[in-house]
């Protein structure tokens, strides 16, 4: 029983781990067109996709 409920947990952790995740609305580069992900709104708060990602990867998803 014990193993079963720890097969079943991992295989729940495993299939939620494959998802793209982000702390910020903003480091989604399909939110960049955003109001909130627009300056001056997101300068306040430190969440421009500028100030998030990293220069090489700051470019929409068509272009790379």
């Amino acid at each position: 029983m014990l193993r079963a409920l720890a097969i079943a947990l991992l295989i729940g952790i495993t299939i939620g781990a494959c998802e793209d995740r982000f702390r910020y609305p903003c480091q989604d580069n399909k939110n960049w067109a955003k109001p909130e992900c627009q300056r001056p709104t997101c300068a306040m708060t430190g969440t421009c996709p500028d100030q998030l990602v990293p220069a090489a990867d700051f470019k929409p998803e068509e272009q790379k």
